[in-house]
């Protein structure tokens, strides 16, 4: 009976990085007092109230996350920047491990430990990832709601180009988060279906860039002669400037494929720059003025207009 006792728990223990809990130790039918025992010899160590270390010493970070996931009992996931290192999306573990339960329950967080209660913890949770965590999706999109746009869409952007989500998959995690941070940015740099991002991105250079500063007008998708495009051509400049709104197909082909297009044009003497999503959307202002003066570098005898943004980068005349 013993021995059946303690196989049963050295299986479910090598499944949760070397832990049990009091419950788990009852259930297969170990008494109190030899939990007690096991703790009072050191052969077991508590970490949380009711979660032991059957393998003292152990102590990385599956052995914490684990523990705390053991701690917050049923339905607990990793959530957030603990969620966002399980998956491989980032290296910074956080001071903490944040978990997720589910609305109903009330869990005092243990030690270390911050827990979130949310209505929306079940669906939110991947169904077969070890140890229990968010979706890759959900984890990106709640770690937006705590920082920058340019780095929520640096990290999507990494997440495409890993292959861990796909544009589809976190437009419809977007769908059920109506009171996202950026929603609307974030919906623009994942691009429409029938359209793509770069579509949305060049309609901003014109907009906020060229037109808002009263910059010379380039001539839109010129042909390069070897069956490609160029977004934007100042001819009599010498100077392309290509739009890039993507997220997740900066892969090897795709920068080839751009390297080929920009030597062609610098065969023909033009100099071509690129500009980017977030930049179109952050920083536009000083990105016109950057392109003024490349202008002015190449004959241009005009000069940036101030737009409307109380912020704008560019120079009051005279000043």
């Amino acid at each position: 009976m013993l021995l059946r006792v303690e196989r049963a728990l050295a299986a479910r223990a090598r499944g949760q990085f070397g832990l049990v809990t009091w419950r788990q130790c009852l259930e297969a039918g170990m008494t109190e007092r030899a939990v007690r025992w096991r703790l009072t010899s050191a052969r077991w160590v508590r970490v949380h109230p009711g979660v032991y270390l059957t393998e003292p010493g152990r102590n990385d970070w599956e052995v914490t996350a684990m523990a705390a996931l053991l701690a917050c009992g049923r339905g607990a996931a990793l959530s957030h920047d603990s969620a966002a290192f399980a998956w491989g999306l980032s290296r910074g573990r956080g001071q903490v491990v944040r978990v997720i339960v589910p609305a109903e329950r009330t869990v005092e967080a243990p030690d270390g430990v911050a827990v979130v209660r949310s209505r929306s913890a079940v669906a939110r949770t991947h169904e077969t990832a070890w140890p229990h965590r968010t979706t890759v999706e959900h984890t990106l999109l709640d770690l937006a709601q705590e920082s920058s746009l340019d780095s929520a869409v640096a990290r999507l952007a990494r997440a495409f180009q890993q292959g861990q989500t796909t544009e589809r998959m976190v437009r419809q995690a977007l769908a059920k988060r109506p009171r996202q941070r950026h929603r609307a940015l974030l919906l623009e740099a994942l691009g429409d279906l029938d359209g793509g991002a770069e579509s949305v991105a060049e309609l901003r250079f014109v907009r906020d860039v060229e037109a808002a500063h009263d910059l010379p007008v380039a001539v839109r998708q010129s042909p390069t002669g070897g069956g490609g495009r160029r977004d934007n051509e100042y001819d009599e400049f010498a100077l392309v400037v290509e739009v890039d709104g993507r997220l997740g197909h900066e892969g090897w082909d795709g920068r080839r494929k751009d390297g080929r297009r920009d030597r062609r044009a610098a065969r023909g003497g033009r100099l071509t720059v690129r500009v980017f999503w977030d930049e179109l959307v952050q920083t536009p202002c000083t990105l016109a003025l950057e392109i003024a003066e490349l202008l002015q570098a190449r004959g241009w005898d005009g000069r940036a207009r101030r737009c409307r943004r109380r912020d704008c980068a560019v120079p009051r005349l005279g000043a």
